[in-house]
């Protein structure tokens, strides 16, 4: 009898797990009249969402959700939106996941069709939800690459001559609130302009860039003249404004449209692509992205409504439209501004794992205010018009609607940028307690990893963060100023900066740092990093307030290997057990006699074995000054630095300084080799790298 009551009590137990565990079912082949079953499954996630919140409001009962998702390309035709309804708990989460050995897309474009061949072999069709709705779209996708709007010059920059600014109201920022700048060219790069039709001139943009900051502006009028073009929004800022020399290109009209890989919409609904070598209509797949958000998640703290305990497992999401503004985009550090195809706010244990987000206009995902507990993991964003993952707000938000306690981890985040070039990999705003650990962060115009909002010395709440085990390369490029890899600002006491492997870093003028600590950085210990490849230092302070940099290998900058820039009277920073390896330019550059920092117990290699120049100083003279007493110049003994291989030959030169090795093999991330090969970059992207360096650096000789 008593095994009989055993039987039954563990069927009963067995039937209650069934019962608290409800799977629905979504195939491309689906339709969302039906019941969800596997053999009458959902033909969308929407679908899947409104089959749960049926369910619930039948059954009182607390149970999980699982949705799974077959193989197939899943047209969107409108955002997946969830709200606290769509809410699971800590017990009985809700689960949207591929199927085994499932790769589901879910698409936010449209497929266009039916191209004829125009003059020159350019590409035509005339879309009729342009010609009489007047959808327009700012990106197209040509066999999975970005096309080019149609943009003079090809390749390199158009150059300003002189700019005239007339603000026509002030405000109470130093930003005017309005303004008109009228941008003058020689005839040279004026005639760029040739063969532009006077209705085409509404729609005409160009893009300035200028220190570490992208301007996006419509022009109002072109005046040939005065050789100049008018243009209004805001003010310029005073510390980042457009000036003579500087970079700027025209787009978005047909005269423009001549090279391999370009496109250009007319306002009469026509679309025209120029075919790269080997496209054809018949090999060709051209889509236009029209959903400008695929996954909205969006809970509401105030009433203690948050959106919980939702995972995202193996879903693909890509082609999301970012609609440029007819006020275009002002300068905005880390194109802060953008949105993001994946945007959460208000939420809490929220977890996508296995996912991918590629070609989009904008951010891939932004965990915004509110959030909390959540996690991305062994995700892969590439192809992005902005940047990778951002979190927090732009204000000090305290209370229910601070974000913190985020883990981003062994993500391969590639390839940003691609509209909005000071996007960054990751961003770290007012946000807290987050972990950033094993992400692999490449190819962007900008920075790799930015953590703080607030210039100065005002409240932040970018506290306690740890960025850690990262693999951030090929950043920068030669396009944008006042770069790194590693990015911090503002008071940012117990945030840890270790073990990350930083490398090729490189900038348009001044900067393109390993690791930056910025106008007020505070309380961040750097330790345990090699950093390589740079173009102005392995570590560089603005300005700041006890920071440590301890134990990392810096090597191979090409002008200085350490800068500082801003004196105050207050402890700048500490930087000992440091190793410094370099063969060309100066080791220390900035406001090194003044500073208040600590110096000491660091070795400084010279390979091309000519003079130390510590800010003008030798050695010895660098010593008197209280810096480096108990340093050396000598050889650490690498066993093949040149190739990057900065393992030790042996211990005779290092514990002379008490350093303490790491491995840096460990950064990056890890997994399967094919995850692991996937997160190299294309040999030709690296290859351009090089050669946009070498290029960069004969300019400034």
């Amino acid at each position: 009898m008593k095994q009989i009551y055993m039987i039954t009590v563990a069927l009963l137990l067995f039937t209650a797990t069934i019962k608290a565990q409800q799977m629905f079912y979504v195939s491309p082949a689906g339709n969302d009249l039906n019941s969800g079953t596997n053999s009458q499954p959902l033909a969308s996630l929407m679908g899947a969402r409104d089959a749960i919140r049926k369910n619930k409001q039948n059954n009182t009962a607390p149970q999980s959700y699982t949705v799974i998702v077959q193989n197939g390309e899943y047209l969107m035709k409108e955002t997946l939106e969830l709200t606290n309804e769509d809410s699971g708990t800590e017990k009985h989460p809700i689960t949207y996941k591929a199927a085994n050995g499932a790769h589901p897309i879910f698409s936010g474009g449209k497929k266009i069709e039916g191209f004829s061949i125009y003059k020159k072999g350019i590409w035509e069709v005339k879309i009729p939800e342009s010609e009489y709705y007047k959808w327009q779209f700012d990106q197209l996708y040509v066999n999975g690459n970005r096309a080019i709007l149609a943009r003079t010059p090809n390749e390199g920059f158009l150059e300003l001559d002189t700019i005239h600014q007339t603000i026509w109201k002030q405000g109470n920022s130093k930003v005017a609130e309005k303004a008109e700048q009228q941008l003058f060219f020689d005839k040279e790069n004026f005639d760029a302009l040739a063969g532009v039709q006077e209705d085409e001139i509404p729609e005409i943009r160009f893009k300035a860039y200028h220190k570490w900051d992208y301007t996006l502006r419509h022009i109002d009028a072109i005046t040939n003249d005065s050789l100049s073009v008018t243009t209004s929004g805001k003010g310029m800022k005073p510390w980042n404004a457009l000036k003579k020399g500087g970079r700027i290109v025209f787009e978005n009209y047909k005269a423009a449209l001549d090279a391999p890989g370009e496109w250009f919409l007319s306002k009469k609904g026509i679309l025209y692509y120029v075919p790269r070598p080997g496209e054809t209509p018949e090999n060709t797949t051209v889509i236009a992205p029209v959903l400008e958000q695929l996954v909205l998640i969006k809970g509401n703290a105030a009433e203690n409504k948050y959106v919980e305990f939702i995972n995202f497992e193996g879903l693909k999401f890509e082609y999301c439209h970012y609609e440029i503004p007819k006020s275009g985009s002002e300068p905005n550090q880390a194109a802060a501004l953008l949105n993001a195809a994946v945007f959460i706010e208000e939420a809490k244990n929220i977890n996508f794992s296995d996912c991918e987000i590629s070609k989009t206009g904008q951010h891939a995902l932004w965990f915004g205010k509110g959030c909390s507990d959540s996690s991305v993991a062994h995700t892969y964003m590439h192809n992005l018009g902005g940047g990778g993952i951002y979190l927090g707000d732009f204000k000090e938000i305290h209370g229910k609607d601070h974000t913190h306690n985020i883990t981003l981890s062994n993500n391969i985040i590639q390839s940003g940028g691609q509209e909005f070039p000071a996007a960054v990999g990751i961003w770290v705003g007012h946000s807290s307690n987050n972990t950033v650990t094993h992400n692999d962060i490449g190819n962007f115009y900008y920075t790799g990893i930015s953590v703080g909002w607030v210039w100065g010395y005002a409240p932040s709440l970018a506290k306690k963060n740890t960025i850690a085990y990262n693999h951030i390369h090929h950043i920068g490029w030669d396009l944008l100023s006042d770069l790194a890899g590693i990015y911090t600002l503002g008071e940012s006491e117990g945030t840890l900066v270790e073990n990350n492997l930083i490398h090729d870093v490189h900038a348009f003028s001044y900067g393109g740092w390993g690791m930056y600590a910025d106008e007020g950085s505070t309380g961040i210990t750097f330790r345990n990093n090699l950093v390589y490849n740079t173009k102005t230092g392995g570590f560089q302070q603005n300005y700041g307030k006890n920071n440590i940099v301890v134990n990392n290998i810096l090597a191979y900058a090409k002008k200085y290997q350490l800068q500082c820039t801003v004196p105050e009277k207050h402890q700048s920073f500490t930087f000992t057990n440091n190793i410094i390896l370099f063969k060309e330019g100066m080791v220390a550059k900035g406001a090194w006699d003044k500073v208040k920092a600590t110096m000491d117990h660091n070795i400084y290699w010279n390979t091309d074995g000519k003079a130390y120049d510590f800010n003008g100083h030798s050695f010895k003279e660098w010593q008197k000054m209280d810096f480096d007493r108990h340093s050396f110049l000598s050889d650490p003994n690498f066993k093949d630095p040149s190739n990057a291989d900065f393992r030790f030959k042996n211990k005779k030169r290092y514990t002379k300084i008490n350093f303490v090795p790491f491995d840096y093999s460990l950064a990056g991330v890890y997994g399967k080799e094919e995850w692991t090969e996937k997160a190299k970059l294309p040999i030709a992207v690296t290859q351009n790298f090089e050669k946009a360096v070498q290029q960069n650096m004969k300019l400034q000789h």
